[in-house]
Protein backbone atom coordinates (compact mmCIF):
# COMPACT_ATOMS: atom_id res chain seq x y z
CA UNK A 1 0.00 0.00 0.00
CA UNK A 2 1.28 3.46 -0.92
CA UNK A 3 2.30 5.77 1.92
CA UNK A 4 -0.38 8.16 3.09
CA UNK A 5 0.33 11.81 2.30
CA UNK A 6 -1.35 15.17 2.82
CA UNK A 7 -2.27 17.33 -0.16
CA UNK A 8 -3.44 20.93 0.17
CA UNK A 9 -5.43 22.64 -2.57
CA UNK A 10 -5.69 26.46 -2.53
CA UNK A 11 -8.62 28.03 -4.38
CA UNK A 12 -9.86 31.57 -4.82
CA UNK A 13 -13.62 31.09 -4.30
CA UNK A 14 -16.10 28.38 -3.35
CA UNK A 15 -16.97 26.40 -6.53
CA UNK A 16 -13.50 26.86 -8.09
CA UNK A 17 -12.50 23.54 -6.56
CA UNK A 18 -15.45 21.82 -8.19
CA UNK A 19 -14.60 22.92 -11.71
CA UNK A 20 -10.81 22.70 -11.55
CA UNK A 21 -9.49 20.06 -9.11
CA UNK A 22 -12.44 18.13 -7.67
CA UNK A 23 -11.50 14.93 -9.46
CA UNK A 24 -8.00 14.90 -7.98
CA UNK A 25 -9.35 15.77 -4.54
CA UNK A 26 -11.81 12.86 -4.64
CA UNK A 27 -9.17 10.46 -5.97
CA UNK A 28 -6.67 11.43 -3.29
CA UNK A 29 -9.24 11.05 -0.51
CA UNK A 30 -10.37 7.67 -1.86
CA UNK A 31 -6.77 6.48 -1.86
CA UNK A 32 -6.49 7.36 1.83
CA UNK A 33 -4.57 10.60 1.55
CA UNK A 34 -5.52 13.59 3.69
CA UNK A 35 -7.05 16.32 1.54
CA UNK A 36 -7.00 19.88 2.88
CA UNK A 37 -8.86 22.67 1.09
CA UNK A 38 -8.09 26.39 1.49
CA UNK A 39 -10.25 29.20 0.14
CA UNK A 40 -8.80 32.70 -0.16
CA UNK A 41 -12.21 34.42 -0.23
CA UNK A 42 -15.84 33.73 0.59
CA UNK A 43 -17.06 34.48 -2.93
CA UNK A 44 -19.13 37.52 -1.91
CA UNK A 45 -19.48 38.76 -5.48
CA UNK A 46 -20.86 35.59 -6.97
CA UNK A 47 -24.47 35.32 -8.06
CA UNK A 48 -27.12 36.19 -5.49
CA UNK A 49 -29.42 33.17 -5.09
CA UNK A 50 -33.16 33.76 -5.41
CA UNK A 51 -33.85 31.96 -2.13
CA UNK A 52 -31.45 33.97 0.04
CA UNK A 53 -33.06 34.15 3.49
CA UNK A 54 -33.49 37.40 5.44
CA UNK A 55 -30.18 38.17 7.11
CA UNK A 56 -28.33 35.56 5.06
CA UNK A 57 -25.44 36.83 2.95
CA UNK A 58 -24.02 35.48 -0.27
CA UNK A 59 -20.81 34.72 1.64
CA UNK A 60 -22.67 32.63 4.24
CA UNK A 61 -24.48 30.68 1.53
CA UNK A 62 -21.32 29.97 -0.42
CA UNK A 63 -19.45 28.89 2.69
CA UNK A 64 -22.24 26.42 3.48
CA UNK A 65 -22.15 25.14 -0.09
CA UNK A 66 -18.38 24.73 0.15
CA UNK A 67 -18.74 22.72 3.33
CA UNK A 68 -21.24 20.35 1.75
CA UNK A 69 -19.05 19.98 -1.34
CA UNK A 70 -16.04 19.17 0.84
CA UNK A 71 -17.98 16.39 2.55
CA UNK A 72 -18.94 14.89 -0.80
CA UNK A 73 -15.32 15.05 -2.00
CA UNK A 74 -13.90 13.49 1.16
CA UNK A 75 -11.98 16.60 2.19
CA UNK A 76 -10.62 16.31 5.72
CA UNK A 77 -10.51 20.01 6.59
CA UNK A 78 -11.51 23.34 5.05
CA UNK A 79 -9.72 26.59 5.89
CA UNK A 80 -10.42 30.22 4.93
CA UNK A 81 -7.79 32.92 4.51
CA UNK A 82 -10.51 35.46 5.33
CA UNK A 83 -10.37 37.90 2.42
CA UNK A 84 -13.25 39.33 0.40
CA UNK A 85 -13.95 38.46 -3.21
CA UNK A 86 -12.34 41.06 -5.49
CA UNK A 87 -14.75 40.63 -8.40
CA UNK A 88 -13.68 40.43 -12.02
CA UNK A 89 -10.93 42.61 -13.48
CA UNK A 90 -12.02 46.24 -13.68
CA UNK A 91 -14.88 45.97 -11.18
CA UNK A 92 -15.17 48.61 -8.46
CA UNK A 93 -14.80 45.79 -5.89
CA UNK A 94 -11.14 45.48 -6.93
CA UNK A 95 -10.46 48.62 -4.90
CA UNK A 96 -12.17 47.60 -1.66
CA UNK A 97 -9.62 47.52 1.19
CA UNK A 98 -10.49 43.97 2.30
CA UNK A 99 -10.47 42.58 -1.25
CA UNK A 100 -8.00 39.74 -1.72
CA UNK A 101 -6.32 41.50 -4.61
CA UNK A 102 -5.49 44.42 -2.29
CA UNK A 103 -3.83 42.22 0.33
CA UNK A 104 -0.12 42.82 0.93
CA UNK A 105 1.64 39.79 -0.54
CA UNK A 106 3.71 38.77 2.49
CA UNK A 107 0.79 39.28 4.86
CA UNK A 108 -1.51 37.08 2.79
CA UNK A 109 1.26 34.54 2.30
CA UNK A 110 1.86 34.44 6.06
CA UNK A 111 -1.75 33.36 6.57
CA UNK A 112 -1.18 30.48 4.18
CA UNK A 113 2.19 29.66 5.75
CA UNK A 114 0.45 29.26 9.11
CA UNK A 115 -1.84 26.64 7.55
CA UNK A 116 1.10 24.91 5.85
CA UNK A 117 2.91 24.70 9.18
CA UNK A 118 -0.26 23.35 10.81
CA UNK A 119 -1.19 20.79 8.15
CA UNK A 120 2.33 19.88 6.91
CA UNK A 121 1.24 19.02 3.34
CA UNK A 122 3.51 16.89 1.19
CA UNK A 123 1.95 18.44 -1.92
CA UNK A 124 0.62 21.98 -2.35
CA UNK A 125 -1.56 22.93 -5.32
CA UNK A 126 -2.07 26.52 -6.48
CA UNK A 127 -2.90 28.11 -9.86
CA UNK A 128 -0.93 28.88 -13.00
CA UNK A 129 0.54 32.36 -13.50
CA UNK A 130 -2.71 33.97 -14.69
CA UNK A 131 -5.19 31.83 -12.79
CA UNK A 132 -6.39 30.13 -15.99
CA UNK A 133 -8.53 33.02 -17.16
CA UNK A 134 -7.17 36.15 -15.51
CA UNK A 135 -9.52 36.66 -12.57
CA UNK A 136 -7.67 38.98 -10.14
CA UNK A 137 -8.23 36.61 -7.20
CA UNK A 138 -6.92 33.65 -9.18
CA UNK A 139 -3.77 35.55 -10.10
CA UNK A 140 -3.37 36.49 -6.44
CA UNK A 141 -3.67 32.82 -5.45
CA UNK A 142 -0.76 32.05 -7.77
CA UNK A 143 1.34 34.78 -6.19
CA UNK A 144 0.44 33.92 -2.60
CA UNK A 145 1.05 30.19 -3.01
CA UNK A 146 4.41 30.79 -4.67
CA UNK A 147 5.47 33.18 -1.88
CA UNK A 148 4.19 30.90 0.89
CA UNK A 149 6.34 28.03 -0.37
CA UNK A 150 9.37 30.33 -0.08
CA UNK A 151 8.47 31.36 3.48
CA UNK A 152 7.41 27.98 4.92
CA UNK A 153 9.94 26.16 7.10
CA UNK A 154 9.22 22.87 5.33
CA UNK A 155 8.56 23.24 1.62
CA UNK A 156 5.95 20.93 0.04
CA UNK A 157 6.15 19.83 -3.58
CA UNK A 158 4.39 22.54 -5.55
CA UNK A 159 2.00 22.02 -8.44
CA UNK A 160 -0.17 24.59 -10.21
CA UNK A 161 -3.60 23.69 -11.56
CA UNK A 162 -4.19 24.83 -15.10
CA UNK A 163 -6.38 24.16 -18.12
CA UNK A 164 -5.01 22.53 -21.25
CA UNK A 165 -5.59 25.14 -23.94
CA UNK A 166 -4.92 22.70 -26.78
CA UNK A 167 -7.28 20.07 -25.40
CA UNK A 168 -9.92 22.74 -24.81
CA UNK A 169 -9.58 23.96 -28.39
CA UNK A 170 -9.97 20.45 -29.79
CA UNK A 171 -12.98 19.77 -27.56
CA UNK A 172 -14.79 22.97 -28.54
CA UNK A 173 -14.04 22.48 -32.23
CA UNK A 174 -15.55 18.99 -31.97
CA UNK A 175 -18.55 20.44 -30.14
CA UNK A 176 -19.08 23.01 -32.87
CA UNK A 177 -18.83 20.32 -35.53
CA UNK A 178 -21.47 18.34 -33.64
CA UNK A 179 -23.64 21.46 -33.39
CA UNK A 180 -23.79 21.32 -29.59
CA UNK A 181 -25.65 24.31 -28.19
CA UNK A 182 -23.38 27.06 -26.89
CA UNK A 183 -20.18 25.72 -28.46
CA UNK A 184 -19.89 28.77 -30.72
CA UNK A 185 -19.98 31.09 -27.72
CA UNK A 186 -16.56 30.12 -26.38
CA UNK A 187 -13.06 30.31 -27.81
CA UNK A 188 -10.11 29.23 -25.61
CA UNK A 189 -7.78 31.31 -27.77
CA UNK A 190 -9.76 34.51 -27.25
CA UNK A 191 -8.71 37.07 -24.63
CA UNK A 192 -9.98 36.16 -21.17
CA UNK A 193 -10.39 38.47 -18.15
CA UNK A 194 -6.75 39.63 -18.29
CA UNK A 195 -6.44 39.65 -22.08
CA UNK A 196 -4.63 36.29 -22.27
CA UNK A 197 -5.98 33.06 -23.75
CA UNK A 198 -7.36 30.30 -21.54
CA UNK A 199 -5.04 28.20 -19.42
CA UNK A 200 -1.69 26.91 -20.65
CA UNK A 201 -0.44 25.36 -23.92
CA UNK A 202 0.06 21.61 -23.53
CA UNK A 203 3.79 21.92 -24.17
CA UNK A 204 4.11 23.82 -20.87
CA UNK A 205 2.07 21.34 -18.80
CA UNK A 206 3.74 18.63 -16.71
CA UNK A 207 1.00 16.33 -15.50
CA UNK A 208 -2.31 15.03 -16.83
CA UNK A 209 -4.40 13.29 -14.17
CA UNK A 210 -7.12 10.89 -15.32
CA UNK A 211 -10.15 11.39 -13.06
CA UNK A 212 -12.74 9.78 -15.34
CA UNK A 213 -13.63 7.22 -12.66
CA UNK A 214 -14.86 10.04 -10.41
CA UNK A 215 -17.20 11.92 -12.75
CA UNK A 216 -20.36 11.11 -10.79
CA UNK A 217 -18.82 12.30 -7.52
CA UNK A 218 -17.42 15.35 -9.25
CA UNK A 219 -20.87 16.20 -10.54
CA UNK A 220 -22.20 15.86 -6.99
CA UNK A 221 -19.50 18.25 -5.72
CA UNK A 222 -20.42 20.80 -8.35
CA UNK A 223 -24.13 20.43 -7.58
CA UNK A 224 -23.43 21.57 -4.03
CA UNK A 225 -22.63 25.02 -5.47
CA UNK A 226 -26.15 25.36 -6.82
CA UNK A 227 -26.32 29.13 -6.12
CA UNK A 228 -23.92 29.84 -8.99
CA UNK A 229 -26.35 29.32 -11.84
CA UNK A 230 -24.54 30.96 -14.77
CA UNK A 231 -21.27 29.10 -14.27
CA UNK A 232 -21.74 25.83 -12.39
CA UNK A 233 -25.29 25.03 -13.42
CA UNK A 234 -24.44 25.77 -17.04
CA UNK A 235 -21.66 23.18 -16.87
CA UNK A 236 -23.95 20.66 -15.18
CA UNK A 237 -26.48 21.08 -18.01
CA UNK A 238 -23.97 19.89 -20.62
CA UNK A 239 -24.75 16.64 -22.42
CA UNK A 240 -23.15 13.64 -20.70
CA UNK A 241 -20.44 13.17 -23.32
CA UNK A 242 -19.56 16.87 -23.30
CA UNK A 243 -19.36 16.89 -19.49
CA UNK A 244 -17.06 13.86 -19.59
CA UNK A 245 -14.90 15.50 -22.23
CA UNK A 246 -14.50 18.62 -20.10
CA UNK A 247 -13.95 17.02 -16.70
CA UNK A 248 -12.31 13.59 -17.19
CA UNK A 249 -8.79 15.00 -16.99
CA UNK A 250 -7.11 17.61 -14.83
CA UNK A 251 -3.84 19.34 -15.66
CA UNK A 252 -0.97 20.59 -13.50
CA UNK A 253 2.40 22.29 -13.82
CA UNK A 254 5.13 20.80 -11.60
CA UNK A 255 6.93 23.89 -10.37
CA UNK A 256 9.88 22.45 -8.45
CA UNK A 257 11.20 19.98 -11.02
CA UNK A 258 10.53 21.81 -14.24
CA UNK A 259 8.25 20.49 -16.93
CA UNK A 260 9.17 17.10 -18.37
CA UNK A 261 8.63 16.69 -22.10
CA UNK A 262 6.17 15.52 -23.17
CA UNK A 263 3.36 15.96 -20.65
CA UNK A 264 3.00 12.71 -18.69
CA UNK A 265 -0.17 10.91 -17.69
CA UNK A 266 0.28 10.25 -13.99
CA UNK A 267 -0.44 11.24 -10.42
CA UNK A 268 0.97 13.35 -7.57
CA UNK A 269 2.12 10.39 -5.47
Amino acid sequence: MAAVSTIMFVHAHPDDEGTLTAGSMIRAADEGHTVVLVFATHGEHGEVPDDLAPGETVAHRRMLEAGRAAEVAGVARVHWLGYSDSGMAGWDQNDEPDAFVQAELDEASARLVALIEQERPDVLVGYDWHGNYGHPDHIKVHQVVRRATELASVRPRLFEATMNRDASRAMFEAAKAADIAGANEFDPDAPMNDGNPLGTPEVEISLQVDVSDYLARRRAVMECHRSQVSDVQAMLSLPELAFAGMFSNEYFIAVDVGNPRPMRLGWFF
